[in-house]
């Protein structure tokens, strides 16, 4: 993330509600967003309603950091609705943040969204024409804003017309006072499933993990296109939108669910351990003497080639679990030291070593380059890299922080060079076939357009070049504001 945890890739969000009349929903929520800190490290927030208004608690930072116990007392309800952020459109600062609020026909309206809108500039400015007036720089105000601004008789309706507007990746969660209602994208790009808690309450999450945490037992994912309504009367769905297809974004298996989450019914830990077999076959290591992986999410996977390779598996280096993201900026000698910061090399597993390094994924290339060269420092004779998902080449406009292909180092170079730019002693990647084998789904249910450049939503004409679209014609506030 944009973080000292992860400099490559990061995606925007985890979203989780639930609807529990008689619990602790702000507790429940805390647990939940929790669970999904993986995917956004910014700033995080949760909306309770207890029927009458809809009350929040949002700010910077890690979730642990922004809810303490008299915040969480706080938040009494039936109903509440968490985010965690990772920005890619709009600033990180405190306006913002999400939950998202505002007065609507309809009452109080709360919303989360995870994801990234293609064509959220075209709609800002006609609505911006209509009068209509914006408090945020990021797109998911757009949606909120067409909604509070519906002359729909319902919000299901409003909903529904929103969704016929907006263009792109999206897995929102909106809450009004007696209600939680969920959508998603009608490709299903953005995750989101259904769990039930305690026999007769409803959660919806980004992940499986979250529902695990909590106790709750997973039911189903949300269709493309699929609108599910909770509220006093139970659960309720209908489809909002026709399904377009089925693209679910390939990276979720190679980094960004959790291992222990499930996605079309496929654990992420074996699909990733599954890369790790296909990628031994594809670019074995003969007369290694070790397989280790860059942690956490490199695990599996090395696990795997160990597993196919028949190459024993250690611990190369060992991660400092307890880097976070900090507001404290660091200087320059600490910004060069950050690789160190998070890894540290066991000199006695390195030395004397020709050993097999394995990651998932070289999107930028900022940081592999010095992660080998301190595992040469720690004494291994040959450094052999293996990335158990193919090059990233292509830029994302659905919600990975990657619109700009400059920056993509295999869009720039091709594996040779990139080998020699990173100084490993060879390098390979595993295959787009490889690795939709190793996952188990059909490449018609995934959106490989980073790896391929196949985007199934045309971005040809809308998508936004820079995550500060909405910032370029005003000043950005301070993170403090």
């Amino acid at each position: 993330m944009a973080d000292i945890d992860r400099p490559e890739i990061s995606e925007e969000c985890g979203v989780f509600g639930v609807v529990a009349p008689g619990e602790d929903v702000a507790r429940i929520a805390f647990f939940g967003l929790f669970s999904l800190q993986h995917r956004g490290q910014e700033s995080a927030g949760i909306a309770v309603t207890d029927g009458q208004k809809i009350r929040m608690h949002r700010d910077m930072g890690l979730v642990t950091q922004i809810f303490q116990e008299e915040t969480l007392s706080s938040l009494t309800g039936h109903t509440a609705i968490g985010h965690t952020r990772y920005s890619t459109t709009g600033s990180s600062i405190l306006r913002n943040v999400q939950p998202m609020r505002c007065d609507s026909k309809f009452g109080e309206v709360a919303l989360a969204h995870n994801g990234d809108l293609i064509n959220s500039a075209t709609l800002r400015e006609e609505m911006t024409a209509q009068g209509v007036e914006f408090e945020t720089t990021n797109d998911s105000e757009v949606i909120i804003q067409i909604i509070a601004n519906s002359k729909a008789a319902t919000i299901e309706d409003a909903i529904k017309e929103a969704m016929t507007e907006i263009r792109g990746a999206y897995a929102v969660l909106v809450m009004t006072k007696d209600k939680l209602i969920a959508f998603r994208d009608p490709y299903g790009i953005r995750p989101l499933s259904i769990g039930k808690l305690n026999g007769n309450h409803y959660v919806l999450a980004s992940e499986t993990c979250a529902l695990n945490t909590i106790g709750a037992q997973f039911i189903r994912e949300v269709e493309p296109g699929e609108l599910v309504i909770v509220d006093e009367n139970g659960l309720r769905e209908m489809q909002a939108v026709p399904v377009c297809g089925h693209a679910l974004c390939v990276f979720e298996y190679v980094y960004f669910a959790r291992p222990d989450s499930q996605m079309y019914g496929k654990t992420i830990h074996e699909a990733r351990r599954r890369m790790g077999h296909e990628l031994a076959k594809e670019h074995p290591a003969r007369g290694a003497h070790i397989v280790f992986p860059i942690p956490n999410t490199g695990t599996p996977a090395a696990i795997g080639f160990a597993e196919g390779s028949r190459i024993p598996y250690a611990e190369g280096v060992i991660k400092n679990h307890y880097i976070h993201r900090t507001f404290i900026a660091p200087d320059q000698r600490m910004r060069e030291m950050g690789v160190r910061m998070k890894l540290t090399p066991l000199k006695e597993t390195l030395a004397g070593r020709r050993v097999v390094m394995v990651d998932d994924s070289i999107v930028r290339g900022t940081t592999i380059g010095k992660q080998i060269k301190m595992i040469r420092e720690a004494g291994a004779v040959e450094v052999h890299v293996r990335i158990s998902s193919p090059p990233y080449r292509h830029p994302c406009f659905y919600g990975i922080d990657t619109a700009n292909q400059n920056e993509l180092i295999a869009a720039n170079m091709n594996v040779e060079e990139i080998r020699r730019h990173i100084g490993a002693d060879s390098l390979g990647y595993l295959s787009l076939a490889g690795l939709v084998r190793a996952i188990g789904v059909k490449k018609d249910k995934l959106c490989c357009a980073c790896l391929d450049g196949k985007y199934p939503i045309d971005i040809s004409k809308e998508a936004k070049l820079s995550k500060f679209v909405f910032e370029e014609k005003e000043p950005v506030a301070s993170a403090n504001e």
